[in-house]
This record gives structure tokens, sequence and C-alpha cells, in this order.
């Protein structure tokens, strides 16, 4: 193929995976949004698990599907695919019927990641395919940019032409993809190649799905049935069984199998596939919390948030057009999966360390550290495992790579984000039993001004107003007591002089009246001196009194001991359930005081998921140590074939023609 023809088929290559990766940029800066209005943040792992989940088990059908009947027809069912759920996902009531629809959408994504991949292999030797990286990388730093801005702009909308804004996060898929429909029909155009098969492996298709789906299920659900559930144990005993029926179809179907065993005798992709599954559980599982905490922690809007993650899109651009540029001139690529698997380490190893009042360039070094390793890993690893193919297993061995990744991913998504909500309502209780931190949010919380503010009016009445209540109601009632107890002993007294007639039976009630008065009095000094917030009515009414910052922290400091004390012991009155964590608007714009324990609480939540991310990336650089890889072909698949297929005519014509000299009666 010609420079030119090769141009016209990546343009119609980017213009699909702009579809794919704006997607994907623009649902997360905006899913925290979404998650409040449907009142189901904390269910916001199901709508990424369902859309990873059929992508991957999706992938490598597509694969198997383009080496039988050709990448063009697969790559615009797959755009077809992912216009019809983006319209179906745009009408979602609730997180549920959301997760349902991104399902649809995941489907036509499994054809969108892998199918640009496997067309490269075809037209392009491994070694010249860097060259043409940096189209692809254009359209992926595009997508970055604008999704986010985009994403940001319109979860922040409250409508947009009477459509809810977050619904446009959806919808803006639908143009987008019919223009990338009429450019891939228009200008993807590949040789033919002739079909060596028809088989297509369902077993295989079937056995992948009864492998992946109970994992990943109880994987996302663990925490709330329970990892030692009968239903978690179902789970576990279907999915084992799942993998051994797959093991077993894939070795009955041979060379029609959807992910061919024969791969893995190779080194090099069996290599490359467990370090792409690390890889990817780290990246996508951690990565889905970065916008999380640069919205609940930093208090940055969507839009902000978008923007903030530049440093690890600048960060995978500069590392990809370099390793790229070096893979074309060497040839070689194994040292970048050491420094990628390195660099990925060491970023999350810096988020480990934030606070929840760190600065925003800590979290951007650490991201543009994970992004110089993510950029040297993302195209290595498919580069390898093409690599060790020819062309008719191009694309099971492309959409073979992005599967394991995306398994990886999958379970990434599922495990960390399960971790992150697992942890929060513990970490957030254990952020009031700090002293300093409860003291200041109580002060807050009492303070009628600080309470009364239209801006705190979300997270009084969720999370303060019934510890206000119950504590203030609780310190009334024991003064009230007092005051009750001092008034009944003065009446007694009072009773008891006039049965000894020491005061005439006339003025009994002038006499009680008095020694009433008196005692309210000296039971208010006691009261106000115990607590300074009590006032005392001439008639012996309790109230209690914030308004005062002095006597309010007196009052703090005395109350703060008893709650430390419940919060520490789990008192069910103080504990905080995820259900509380379904709907965070509630931290928007409100006193700084009173959000800090939700802040510490995710930030110490998010920082064990950083832990986990790292030790996973880790292992992938301890693996990548032992990765052997051969020097790149410098042929592409497509040119291997032609030149194979023109060999085998010349020899044929050869012989032909020696039998004619030589005089043969039947022809070779």
């Amino acid at each position: 193929m010609t420079h030119r023809m090769i141009m016209f088929v990546i343009f119609g290559l980017m213009a699909g995976m702009f579809l794919s990766a704006l997607d994907q940029t623009v649902v997360g800066t905006s899913i925290r949004t979404i998650g409040d209005d449907l009142q189901g943040l904390s269910l916001q792992a199901w709508v990424t698990t369902a859309y990873l989940i059929v992508s991957t088990i999706s992938t490598p059908i597509y694969g198997k599907l383009s080496d039988i009947f050709g990448r063009r027809p697969l790559f615009l069912i797959a755009i077809l695919i992912f216009i019809i759920g983006s319209v179906l996902a745009s009408f979602s009531t609730s997180m549920v019927e959301l997760a349902a629809f991104r399902a649809i959408q995941g489907l036509g994504a499994g054809g969108l990641m892998s199918m640009p991949l496997a067309i490269m292999g075809d037209i392009l030797a491994p070694r010249e395919r860097a060259k043409y990286q940096g189209y692809f990388l254009a359209v992926f730093g595009i997508s970055s940019v604008i999704g986010p801005l985009v994403g940001g702009l319109f979860a922040g909308a409250s409508q947009i032409l009477f459509i809810t804004g977050w619904r446009w996060v959806f919808l803006i898929n639908v143009p987008i993809g019919i223009v990338a429909l009429a450019i891939v029909w228009r200008f993807l155009h590949i040789p033919k190649q002739p079909r060596h098969s028809v088989r297509i492996d369902w077993w295989g298709a079937t056995t992948v799905i009864v492998a992946l789906v109970p994992l990943l299920l109880v994987a996302e659900q663990g925490r709330e049935w329970g990892w030692g559930s009968p239903i978690a144990i179902a789970c576990y005993v279907i999915g084992a069984l799942g993998i051994l029926a797959f093991v077993i179809a894939e070795t009955a179907m041979k060379d029609d199998a959807l992910i061919p065993l024969k791969l893995f005798r190779s080194p090099t992709f069996s290599m490359a596939t467990i370090i792409g599954v690390l890889v990817g559980f780290g990246m996508f599982g951690a990565m889905l919390t970065l916008p999380l905490y640069l919205q609940l922690v930093l208090g940055s809007s969507p839009t902000q948030s978008g923007f903030e993650m530049l440093p690890m899109i600048l960060g995978l651009m500069i590392a990809s057009i370099a390793s790229g540029q070096i893979i074309a001139r060497t040839g070689r690529y194994r040292m970048f999966p050491i420094l990628g698997t390195a660099l990925m380490s060491i970023g999350f190893f810096l988020l480990t360390f934030l606070k929840y009042d760190s600065p925003y360039w800590h979290v951007a070094v650490a991201m543009l550290v994970i992004g110089l390793g993510l950029g040297q890993l993302m195209q290595t690893l498919t580069i390898a495992s093409q690599n060790s193919v020819g062309l008719r297993d191009m694309g099971v061995a492309t959409s073979g790579s992005t599967f394991f990744r995306q398994i990886g991913g999958t379970l990434g998504t599922a495990v960390l984000l399960s971790l992150l909500f697992t942890l929060m309502p513990s970490n957030i209780i254990g952020s009031f039993s700090d002293r300093g931190t409860l003291t200041d949010a109580l002060d807050a919380a009492f303070d009628p001004t600080v309470s009364s503010a239209p801006a705190n009016e979300k997270i009084m009445s969720s999370i303060y107003a019934p510890i206000v209540a119950q504590t203030t109601q609780a310190v009334t009632q024991q003064a009230q007591q007092g005051v009750q107890q001092a008034t009944d002993a003065a009446t007694q007294a009072v009773a008891a002089q006039v049965a000894a007639g020491q005061i005439p039976a006339a003025a009994q009630a002038q006499a009680t009246q008095a020694a009433v008065a008196q005692a309210v009095q000296a039971a208010a000094t006691q009261i106000q001196q115990q607590v300074p917030v009590a006032r005392v009515a001439a008639d012996g009414t309790v109230s209690l009194d914030f308004s005062n910052a002095t006597d309010r922290a007196a009052f703090v400091d005395t109350v703060a001991t008893t709650l430390e004390d419940r919060f520490t012991s789990g008192d069910e009155n103080t504990s905080i359930g995820g259900s509380t964590l379904d709907d965070t608007s509630f931290l928007v714009g409100a006193d700084a005081r009173l959000t800090k324990p939700f802040l510490v609480g995710f930030n110490n939540s998010a920082t064990t998921v950083y832990w986990t991310a790292m030790g996973v990336v880790l292992l992938a650089f301890v693996l990548s140590l032992f990765f052997r890889t051969p020097p790149l072909r410098a042929k592409s698949a497509l040119q291997e074939a032609a030149d194979e297929r023109r060999g085998k005519k010349e020899e044929d014509e050869r012989a032909e023609e020696a039998a004619a000299q030589s005089g043969a009666l039947i022809a070779p």
C-alpha cells in the first residue's frame, strides 16, 4: 500500500477511535454529577464495570470475526451499535438502567478499541507502525483535552435544549458517530485476503461469558454480599468451571478458537499478556479515582477536573511519541515495559502521600509520572503481541492482547472501586474520632450562622442535624431535670416548715414561690457553670444559646469527649452508610470544617487504593525484567502474505517451465 492509501485508511480508523476515546473522557469527569442526580454514586462501579465487561467479552469475538469476514464490516457494525447504546444511555432514569445501556455501548466499544489496532497490524510493519502512532496519539490527545471540557460543561448545565445537561454526555456521540460511520464507509478500504476458515467459535464465546461474568460480579458486589456468602461462593465455582470449559473449548477448536491457545506458545505473547493484565488492573482501577479525588477533595468542578487531568495526558503523549520514534529507528523495545512499569509504580507511590489538604501540584506531578509510564506501555505491549504472529492470527492476537488488558482493567475497576466505597464509611467515622477534626466540625455545626447558611443546608440535614438535635435534646433534658429537682426540693422544704409550724399555712404559697425562684436562680448558676450555653428562664425552662463563640467552644469541648467515644466504638447512631455517599452534592460549597471529615475519609480510602495499584504494577515491573523481545519485523503482515503468495506462484511457474523443458508428461 502506498503512503496515500495508508493515510486514507488511518483517517477512517481515527474517526472510530475518536468516538471511543471521547466517550471515555466525557463520562469520566461527569460521572459524579450523573451519580448524584440518579441517587447512586456508590453504584458508579456498576456503570463502569458493565461497559468494561461487555467490551472485554466482545473484543476477541470482533477479532475472530474480522479474521473471517474482514475488518471493515465489523468496524462499521461496532460504530452503529455504539451509537444505539449512546442514545439509550441518554434516556436513563436510574444507575441500573444506565449500567444496562452502557453495556450496549460496550458491545460496540469492543470493536472500536480492537479493530483499529488489528487493521494497523495488517497494513504496517511493526517498525513502521510507530511512525504513524503520532496520528492516533493526536486523536487521543485531542479527545482527552476536549472530552473533560465538554463533559464538565454538560455536567454543569442544568438544561441544554430542554434536556438535562449530563444526558448530552451520551447524545453528543450520535452526530460524532454518524460522521465517523460516513468516514469509515468512504475511506476505509483494505485489500481483501482469502478466507481461511468459516468456523465461528460459539462455544468459546459462551464459555468466556460464563467464566468472566460471575467473577466480575463478585468482585463488584462482594462488599454487599459478603466475600464468603453463598452467592459469592457460587460465583467462584461457576467462574472456575467457566474457565475450565473455555480452555477445553479452545483446545478443541484449535486454529479456529476465539483465542487460539497456540498463541501462548510464544513467550513474547505470553509475557506481554500477563504484563498487560497487571498494568490494566492498576491503570483502569486507580485512574477512575483521580477525577473523584479532584472533585471531592480538591473541590474542583467537573470542567476544572478535566483540565487538571492534562498532566497525565501530556506525559502519555510525550512518552508515546518518544518511544515510537526510538522503536521505528532501532526495532527494539525491551526497555520500554521496564521503564513504563517503573514510572507507573513511582507515580502511584507519590499518590500514597496525598493528604486531604495536599496542593494540586502534588497530584499533577504524580499524574505526569504515571502518564510517562503509560505512554511507554500502551503501544509496545500490543506491538509485541502482533510481532509474534502472522497475518492469519493478526486479528485474534491483537484482540487477545486487548482482551486480557481489559480483563485486568475490569477487575481493577471492580475490585479497587469496591475497596474504595467499602473503606469510605469506616474511614469517615475514623476521621470523626479525631479530636481536633470532631471539635472543629461540631463548633461549625452548632454555630447558628453556619448551620442556617443555605450552602450548608444539605450537609446539615444529611449528617449533622441529627447529631446536633440528639446532643441538644440530651443536654437540655439533663439540665431541665436539675432545675426540676431543685424546685421540688424547695417545695418540699417549705411544706416541711409549714408542717413544723415554722411557717403559717396561709403563707405557704408565697413562701413556696419565693423558695422556688431562689432555687431556680441557684440551679441556673450551677448549670451555666457546667453548660456555658445553657439559659434558664424565670419559670425554670431550660434552653441552649450557641451564639456566643466562647460559650459554644466550651460546650463543644465538653460534649466532644462523649461523641468521640461513640464514633470510636461504632455506635449505630453515628454510623455513615453507603447510601449517604450516593449523593455527594452536599459537599459542594459547604463550610470546610463540616466537610473535612468526609475529605479525610475519602483521601484515606483513595491512598489505600493507590497502595494496592502500586503493588500490582510493581509485580508487572518484576515480570518485565524477564521480558524477552525479538527484533521487530520490517514487513507488514499484508506484505508478508503477498510475498508468500508471490513466491509460491513463482515457484509453481518455475516448476511448470522445468516440466515443459524436460518434456514431462504430467504437469506438476
